[in-house]
């Protein structure tokens, strides 16, 4: 009996030794990606400016974003990516030549309201309409493969 088992047994190791080669699928190994990319923003209304540019050869990337910062600066990150290094970024801030400060003025009204024989200041503030003004901006995009 177990010469019997060994048997078949044999005879199964021997098929699927001739049919798993034929069931493995062979993968090509495709060349490493190549892509080169940048785009930027400029909405000087709301002060949202920011660009980014990057390209990739094989597994070494290499790019640069920068941006504005709430206090005045431009941050530039100059960044590269590697296996053997994995990801490095440097970071500098400098500060803008002209920034822009966004100042509101709000109007202020005196009224003089008569209390008996007294006249007393009282201030009313009137904030302007276009306070309320809101809008958007698409960034423009471009991508090269």
């Amino acid at each position: 009996m177990a010469f019997k088992l060994a048997v078949v047994l044999a005879i199964v190791s021997v098929a699927n030794a001739a049919i798993l080669p034929t069931l493995v699928k062979k993968v090509e190994l495709e060349a490493p990606a190549e892509y080169q990319f940048s785009y930027s923003v400029h909405d000087e209304h709301t002060g949202d400016i920011k660009s980014q540019q990057e390209e990739r050869h094989g597994d070494d990337v290499k790019g640069q974003y920068t941006l504005i910062d709430a206090d005045g600066h431009r941050r530039i990150v100059d960044y590269t990516a590697d296996e053997h290094n994995g990801f490095n970024a440097v970071v500098r801030r400098e500060p803008l030549a002209h920034h822009k400060l966004v100042k509101t003025v709000v109007p202020v009204t005196k009224v003089v309201v008569p209390v008996a024989k007294y006249a007393v200041p009282v201030a009313k503030v009137v904030a302007p309409a276009h306070l309320a003004t809101v809008s958007f901006a698409a960034p423009s995009l471009t991508y090269h493969y």
